[in-house]
């Protein structure tokens, strides 16, 4: 759980889940102790850092967390699991792979790492494929352009609020995006077939197939939502309100579309420099 981060959330509404599940959902929404959306990065992030700080430290919590991401539409509940377990072991796996083991032991001991991997390979095991499947993506110092497919430029929801040094937490300052699954999938699905016309299966659009992909793995009338998270707190006021990335990607993708190749590069040049500029301050710290 990093500070610096944005996330790509689904929620599903909850008769998605089991009986069992909706039962225990509904109960939670209702729950006077559940973390509000207010401090949720800050309680998620809280407790990633007690693990981390723990010696020796521990990679993953030790049972799935019982919170989530909670959302209404008039009467209709949806959630959004913090599968913080899952997610760990993800994140885990991931640096574990592609870090020397010289320079992860002084990370993580061998004896801890390795039980870590264990216990995944042991919940891989009996959970199947589907149970690999996370509701919340996460992405440090930067957004990938192919999230702000998904969207469009009227569902931006700005808060400017105080800009501190409290990164964990969204509280008087984000900027989010909602929309239904519906409109997000069209949209995936347009902006590569575009792509695919155009430029080919280069990466970007690669990683719109990606998103695409992940978005089929979820009931069709949940809800996605991309959160700024802690990168708010990174731009000032007048970046946050000149930041209209979904907008320009879409203007960039219908120029690209009818043959406004010089509208395209424009737009895509623009959301691509200021992502660039944003993640150039994690080498600057």
């Amino acid at each position: 759980m990093l500070p610096y981060a944005a996330y790509l959330r689904v929620y599903e509404p909850v008769t998605a889940f089991p009986p069992e599940e909706q039962k225990v959902w509904a109960d939670y929404a209702e729950s006077k102790t559940r973390p509000k959306r207010a401090n949720a990065l800050e309680a998620e992030h809280g407790e990633s850092v007690l693990r981390l700080l723990a010696r020796p430290p521990h990679p993953a919590p030790g049972q799935e967390s019982r919170n989530a991401y909670l959302r209404r539409v008039e009467d209709r509940l949806y959630v959004c699991p913090w599968q913080t377990q899952l997610r760990s072991w993800l994140a885990f796996s991931r640096l574990r792979g592609s870090t020397p083991v010289k320079l992860m032991n002084h990370f993580v001991p061998k004896a801890i790492a390795e039980q870590t991997a264990d216990d995944f390979d042991r919940f891989k095991r009996n959970a199947g494929s589907a149970g690999l499947r996370t509701c919340i993506r996460t992405t440090a110092w930067h957004i990938p352009l192919a999230w702000f497919v998904p969207f469009d430029g009227k569902e931006r929801w700005l808060v400017l609020g105080t800009r501190g040094t409290d990164v964990t937490t969204t509280t008087g300052r984000n900027l989010i995006y909602v929309t239904s699954m519906a409109q997000a999938r069209r949209r995936t699905a347009r902006a590569l077939q575009v792509l695919r016309k155009h430029v080919g299966e280069v990466g970007t659009s690669l990683e719109v197939e990606d998103v695409a992909r992940w978005l089929e793995e979820f009931h069709p009338h949940s809800l996605v939502e991309l959160d700024y998270g802690g990168l708010v707190h990174l731009m000032d006021d007048e970046a946050l309100k000149a930041d209209h990335s979904v907008a320009e990607i879409a203007a960039a993708l219908n120029g690209l579309d009818s043959g406004q190749e010089e509208l395209a590069f424009a737009m895509h040049q623009r959301v691509t420099l200021r992502w660039k500029s944003t993640q150039l301050l994690e080498s600057a710290n």
